[in-house]
């Protein structure tokens, strides 16, 4: 976006460049804030926004329709705390979403306005009473999930937060469905609970509905499972079995292994009890396989991977001998701090001759200036090193060695660099 006016004594004209859908979600955002400061503005050139880029979009459907709010209630309630609300319709209807004055201004192409105008609708149906969409088994939007009657207030959330929590984290849109107020409510029943969103965000959704709830009543969702694994190419679920004792270890403190081996394989991780759901892609599925299976080998003992040259999911990086511990850390704390900046998994592994060397997976590459992916972790990496052999030369501790030793392992360390 650039003013091309310089003449400050009148309105400037404001030129946003860019695809149909950045461009409008510009648009809608500056007219949202003017409208706050000039009121009645968006009423002057509303028919000039509303049909610009009409169908100018690779399906030809694109559009933008519009709702009116009664009250400034409303606008409120549709927004929600600091713009919640709004941003999970957004995200989960796939539409463009803002508020300009007392209006909905929603763009999109059909399917993705079709889809906001119903959300919308079932989102001020929950301030009269029960909700129940009919026909949700013929949606493609939709995901439904039987919840136990007395975990739903534990799957809820005081306020609805715990829900609230899962809906921002994978942009979805979740509400109990009950065709009357009594339906599910007696003791051992269940009740439905309805996600709607794409359909990677709507597994993530399950998936951690699903874990949550199986704590609280454990086998609801795991009595008799077993193993599963899919060769489909596309979006799948797969699980794994695990022991109790490796449940806890591949879960890591507050969760952080789970979410480290989740964003660095591109898959969805989630434990439900002791079974392992992933989905993604065929591919996405078998590198988190593959990070679980080093995971646990890890437990007892040193992990050899000989082959690394057709992966492009990693990174080799040689440390010098007297520099391992100072850049492991003490029991691993130094690469797991790098692991949570980075979005990584790193370890050190012993290649075919049995040398050891420090392999950092993830399937973001990263940049050499940008934060995140391998290219970061490698970099804090060699910062590390830097540092390590800086002080040893200023204790005096071998500075021939270290020199040398240091360009040896600098010249073996970029034959793998992506």
């Amino acid at each position: 976006m650039v003013f091309i006016d310089v003449d400050l004594s009148r309105a400037q004209r404001l030129a946003i460049f860019g695809t149909v859908r950045g461009r409008r979600g510009s648009e809608l955002k500056v007219l949202s804030a003017v409208e706050t400061k000039m009121q009645g503005y968006f009423a002057r050139i509303r028919s000039e926004v509303i049909n610009r880029d009409k169908y100018k979009d690779p399906t030809g459907t694109w559009g933008t329709d519009t709702m009116q709010f009664r009250d400034e209630g409303e606008i409120s309630y549709a927004l929600g705390k600091q713009g919640g609300t709004r941003r999970k319709l957004e995200r989960s209807s796939g539409a463009i979403i803002q508020y300009v004055g007392m209006e909905t201004v929603c763009s999109g192409t059909k399917a993705e306005r079709n889809r906001a105008r119903d959300y919308m609708k079932w989102l001020f149906q929950q301030l009269e009473g029960p909700v129940y969409v009919w026909g949700w088994e013929n949606r493609d939007d939709c995901t439904v999930v039987d919840i136990p009657t007395d975990c739903i207030g534990y799957i809820t959330g005081n306020r609805r937060a715990t829900l609230g929590v899962m809906e921002e984290e994978w942009g979805t849109l979740m509400f109990f469905m009950n065709e009357s107020e009594e339906k599910g409510r007696g003791r051992g029943g269940t009740e439905k609970l309805a996600i709607f969103g794409p359909e990677r965000p709507r597994r993530g959704s399950e998936l951690k509905v699903m874990s949550g709830i199986e704590t609280k009543s454990p086998g609801f969702f795991t009595r008799g499972i077993r193993e599963k694994s899919s060769d489909f190419p596309g979006f799948d679920t797969d699980r794994m079995l695990f022991r109790d004792e490796e449940v806890s270890y591949a879960l890591g403190k507050d969760g952080a292994t789970r979410k480290k081996l989740e964003m660095a394989s591109g898959a969805i991780l989630q434990y439900v009890g002791h079974v392992a759901f992933i989905a993604g892609t065929l591919a996405e599925r078998r590198r988190c396989k593959e990070f679980i299976q080093w995971l646990l080998q890890q437990r007892r003992g040193s992990v050899t991977i000989s082959d690394i040259k057709d992966r492009d999911d990693v990174t080799e990086v040689h440390i010098p001998s007297n520099c391992k511990g100072w850049v492991t850390g003490n029991r691993g704390s130094e690469l797991r701090r790098m692991e949570q900046d980075t979005g990584t998994y790193m370890f050190m592994a012993l290649d075919a001759k049995g040398e050891e060397r420090l392999l950092i997976f993830g399937v973001n590459p990263g940049s050499k200036i940008r934060e995140g992916g391998r290219l970061h972790a490698e970099r804090m990496v060699d910062e590390m090193i830097q540092e390590k052999l800086r002080d040893d030369e200023r204790r005096g501790g071998g500075r021939r060695r270290t020199r040398s030793s240091s360009s040896e392992d600098s010249r073996r360390s970029r034959k793998r660099r992506d």
